[in-house]
């Protein structure tokens, strides 16, 4: 299983706009993506759900592990990693 650990840039967070973009790509690939916040040991979700994306409220400056497995998981969390890392 690839993740990545991103830290969040964008003003707003993983929220509204940066959510919605991060989502759309996710939903696009093949596989499953969970999304959890790094600190705590945060539980993950679905990385393809704006409510559950929405729900983590993850502000500036926080970090999140996002994980996918599959065949091009690794470009796809490149992807989502500079999405959710994009101020």
């Amino acid at each position: 299983m690839g993740e990545r650990k991103v830290t969040v840039a964008a003003e707003v967070g993983l929220h509204a706009r940066p959510a919605a973009t991060f989502v759309k790509r996710a939903q696009l690939a093949p596989m499953d993506i969970s999304v959890a916040k790094a600190s705590g040991g945060g539980t993950p979700v679905n990385g393809k759900s704006i409510l559950a994306i929405m729900a983590l409220d993850v502000r500036q400056g926080e970090t999140v592990v996002i994980s996918a497995e599959g065949d091009g998981s690794e470009e796809i969390l490149d992807e989502l990693a500079t999405i959710a890392g994009a101020p």
